[in-house]
């Protein structure tokens, strides 16, 4: 299988772009949406099952925080919403349900389960001094294998905002992405205590990708009312760059300088360990392991965009396959080189599917 990743354009207000996106995808976005919400009640997440009401006015709770936090991504997430006729309650599920699974456990108290298994990728940032003055932002997205079917790409040009290229699924605002400015945002998920009724990941990513350097990105995303629990990979065509270990309630970061930096899906730094929660074996272990066989991979040499395209092909710990019982795959991979504005988007298992070079334009 060889499959081609879909790209959406959309332009316009933050109304056009999200009834676009919502009209395109209604059916899909309404099925996803549904497959969300029911995860949620069935307690997995929650340390017990929760009524659909229930879960939704956890999540209609949160859309204060949403609006906010940026009025015009508040927008086109309610578009897109009314176009594909759901509540804006669940596009905040669908869009934002890994950080919405902390929020919900933070609210009904339940016990830790170590069994969140969802957004398990790996990403590294290439400083320019390993990559010949032009480095390298890439990943993997990793989730239940239910999740490939819906990897999208989005071609963005805000009104008022810079044009990008945005890595997601239907029926959420943004995972990943690389603005026209150079502006590249990669993401890890991790799973905390402390979560809140605040604000889901990909706003945050959509709002930092309206900005142009990494300082400036950095400033919005210390400054947001989180609900969950990510690190947020940054890097510019300057060759700034760093990780942010963002809990809600701590944010340490890890600076770019000279040598690549490699994220999973654990913590690295005591502020934001104490309060990750626990993981099952299993699970840490792949995590671990993908940490140690990326940091290894790019030790040494030089590094261009098809040895960054090879680290997310590794076969025996990166690139993972569905299997019982966590059903985890690598459902699509993303690559940005800031300095040049080049961006290559594949669709599932890097290893079974070709990389496509986005264009800027149709």
């Amino acid at each position: 299988m060889n499959r081609s990743i879909r790209i959406l354009d959309i332009g316009g207000s933050p109304s056009e772009m999200g009834s676009v996106h919502g009209d395109t995808y209604k059916d899909e976005i309404r099925q996803y949406a549904n497959e969300r919400v029911e995860l949620v009640t069935s307690g997995l997440w929650s340390g017990g099952p929760l009524s659909r009401s229930d879960v939704l006015d956890i999540a209609d709770s949160m859309l204060g925080a949403h609006e906010r936090f940026d009025p015009a991504l508040f927008e086109e997430l309610h578009s897109m919403a009314s176009a594909a006729g759901i509540s804006p309650a669940e596009a905040i599920v669908v869009g934002g349900f890994t950080d919405f699974v902390d929020t919900v456990r933070a609210v009904v108290g339940g016990p830790m389960p170590t069994e969140v298994i969802e957004d398990d990728c790996t990403a590294m940032i290439v400083p320019d001094e390993r990559a010949a003055g032009q480095g390298i932002l890439g990943q993997t997205w990793d989730m239940h294998d239910s999740a490939t079917e819906h990897v999208i790409l989005l071609r963005i040009r805000p009104e008022d905002a810079p044009a990008a290229l945005v890595f997601t699924t239907t029926g959420c605002l943004g995972q990943i992405g690389m603005n026209e400015a150079g502006l590249s945002v990669g993401i890890n998920n991790l799973v905390g205590t402390d979560g809140t009724r605040g604000v889901t990941w990909p706003s945050v990513v959509r709002s930092m990708l309206k900005t142009e350097s990494t300082a400036e990105a950095k400033r919005v995303l210390l400054g947001a009312d989180l609900a969950g629990a990510h690190s947020f990979l940054i890097f510019d065509r300057h060759g700034d760059g760093c990780i942010v270990e963002a809990m809600p309630s701590a944010r340490p970061i890890i600076e770019l300088d000279g040598a690549p930096i490699v994220h999973t899906n654990h913590t690295l730094l005591a502020e934001s360990s104490a309060v990750q929660a626990d993981k099952a074996p299993g699970l840490m272990d792949s995590s671990s392991t993908r940490f140690d066989t990326a940091t290894e991979l790019l030790a040494d040499g030089d590094i261009d965009v098809e040895r960054v395209m090879d680290v997310t092909r590794e076969p025996d710990a990166i690139c993972q396959a569905a299997v019982d019982p966590y059903h985890i795959e690598s459902s699509g991979a993303a690559i940005m080189r800031p300095a040049t504005g080049e961006f290559w988007a594949c669709w599932g298992r890097p290893i079974d599917n070709d990389y496509q070079k986005i264009s800027w334009r149709p």
